[in-house]
Order: C-alpha cells, then structure tokens, then sequence
C-alpha cells in the first residue's frame, strides 16, 4: 500500500466524518474540496496554504464546510501567472450558480493553473476522476465544451485562448495537430 493513500483516505474520513449544517453535508463538491486540503496537507500540488484563496473565502471554507481544527497546510511551490484573473473571470462566468463552493473552486483552479504538471496533480488532487468531477459540477457549461476529453489544464488554456483571439496551434483542427496525443493521451 503507498503511504501517501492511506494518509489522503484517514485525511478525508476526518474532514468529512466532522459535523456541518445540512447544505454543507448536501454540497456535491464537499469531498472534492476535502481532497484539495488532504493534497495540501500532504504538500501534493502547487496551491498556498489557503489553497489560493483570498483569507476570508478561506474561513468560510473552513467555518462552513469542515468546522474544527485546520490542517497544517503550508503554500506548495505555486507562482504568478499573469493571466490569473482572467482565468477566473472565465472559470466564474461558467459556474453553475448553485453554491459557493463553486466561487471558492474558480480561484482554486485558476491559481492551480500556474503549475507544470496536470491540473489535477498541481491541485493536489487523488485522480483525474476527482478533476472531472469538480468541472462538471461547479462548471457543467464549460465541462460540456469539452467533448473530446482534453486534458483540462489545456482544455482550459484553449478556450481562453481562443475566447481572446489568441491561436497558438498551427493546425486548424486538434486531429490535425502534431500535439494531438499530447493533448488528448490517458494520463499517470
């Protein structure tokens, strides 16, 4: 058994076992927001202390969703990105509109993206699973864009990129493009 599974698993039965109000409990994206402060705790990803939050999102995250004693987190080897908030102007403009979680979840993953890895390895997340399932719940409009399964972190990138004029691919179809494996292989 590796290690770091069995810490991630007692990790998220202790935040999730901790008693919160019935829309907390409710919230599909509890566990996935769990998953990121295990990942943290065990310095996985990219993502501050406060997982890239602004402090005061990140009180209510704690207050709200696991209420008790906070995790030692340290801030992970994340950098600035110039396009941050552009990012999260994109990721918030796709949002379902259901819960806050899903703002708290736009900064995270915006933030995560200054990473060099897949953007669920650089939010310290389990799996890509975990991923997909973040974007389908808190940004379903954007998740359903992504038809052929990109890899998100590109997926992201593109759109962006593409909703800006921004064309950096020489081919005029992901079939055509040189990187297509790149973009679209299974990833480890």
């Amino acid at each position: 058994m590796n290690p770091s599974h069995d810490c991630r698993a007692l990790l998220l039965e202790e935040l999730l076992r901790r008693p919160v109000d019935a829309t907390a409990r409710a919230d599909p994206l509890r566990p996935i927001l769990a998953s990121l402060l295990a990942g943290r705790s065990l310095q996985q990803g990219v993502l501050t202390a406060t997982l890239g939050l602004p402090e005061a999102f990140f009180q209510s995250l704690w207050c709200d969703y696991f209420p008790g004693a906070h995790l030692n987190l340290q801030d992970g080897p994340g950098e600035h990105i110039v396009e941050l908030e552009d990012l999260l102007n994109l990721l918030l403009e796709y949002r379902a509109g259901a819960r806050e979680s899903e703002v708290w979840l736009a900064h995270i993953v915006a933030y995560s993206c200054c990473g060099r890895n897949h953007l669920w390895q650089d939010l310290g997340l389990a799996n890509r699973g975990e991923l997909s399932t973040l974007m389908t719940v808190a940004f379903p409009a954007l998740a359903t864009l992504n038809v052929g399964d990109m890899k998100w972190k590109k997926f992201i990138y593109r759109h962006y990129c593409a909703r800006e004029g921004i064309y950096v691919c020489p081919a005029p179809s992901c079939g055509e493009c040189a990187d297509h494996a790149k973009c679209f292989s299974p990833e480890v």
